[in-house]
């Protein structure tokens, strides 16, 4: 029955995801003037399994930056609008489709469905880069949060999603910082990454900069903690500097 329930309420969730185009919407329009990135000819395919607030906003910005991404809800129409709008390098399908689909797969959804998206696509996304956004809160996601925030995320996160190459990455911004500081004139911003993998960290670190932002890494999975929710630096628009003087890292 548990285990009912988290897939159930994982499937409402993606089904809802649409609620947030809008802001994503507004970004992208908001930052039509702005300067782009010059495409890489290198570009990646990207799956982002929840598209929200979050998840939506880096689909366009990384689109801007020339990448290829596959927008996914249970309900694939409901972000065909927001895909029209990213121009023929976004597509649309369901969370199967994104985590088939992607060389590297964003996963950017509430966290207590985080067990559930592991059991149900283990399969598809076995050895893949796997980008982690989900923050543990209590109130929303129960027992599990409590239990993931004594561990630390980082080393939840694994368990839950065994056999991925993870890498935690932007869980520590919000999304309206992301949305206004992205390409920033000034100093980039700088998001803090964690991972057990160094190949993985590397393409993370590529696509934090294509944001526009500055990677900095922290170290493994279980350094992680140092910017889950309520750490000194978790949701503070710091430069990599600050960052790195904060942490404590070279």
């Amino acid at each position: 029955m548990i285990r009912e329930t988290a897939r159930n309420e994982w499937f409402g969730w993606i089904a809802g995801t649409a609620i947030g185009l809008a802001a994503v919407l507004c970004v992208s329009s908001s930052r039509a003037e702005a300067p782009k990135p010059e495409p890489d000819p290198g570009s990646l395919k990207i799956g982002v399994i929840g598209t929200g607030h979050i998840g939506g906003t880096l689909a366009a910005l990384w689109v801007a930056s020339g990448h290829e991404v596959l927008l996914s809800s249970r309900h694939p129409e409901a972000l065909k609008s927001l895909a029209r709008s990213l121009g023929p390098k976004a597509h649309v399908g369901t969370p199967h489709d994104a985590a088939v689909f992607g060389d590297v797969v964003l996963i950017s959804v509430p966290y207590g469905a985080l067990p559930q998206v592991g059991r149900d696509l283990a399969h598809e996304l076995a050895g893949k880069i796997v980008l982690d956004t989900g923050n543990p809160y209590p109130a929303r996601d129960g027992q599990m949060a409590e239990e993931a925030r004594r561990k630390g995320t980082g080393v939840a996160s694994a368990e839950f999603l065994p056999g991925v190459r993870l890498v935690r990455a932007f869980n520590a911004i919000s999304d309206t910082s992301m949305a206004s500081e992205a390409h920033r004139a000034s100093e980039p911003l700088a998001i803090p990454l964690a991972g057990d993998d160094q190949d993985a960290l590397a393409v993370a670190g590529r696509l934090v900069r294509d944001a526009g932002f500055e990677p900095v890494v922290v170290g493994g999975l279980a350094r992680a903690r140092q910017f889950d929710v309520g750490t000194p630096v978790y949701d503070k628009l710091m430069t990599a500097p600050q960052l790195r003087q904060a942490l404590g890292v070279k």
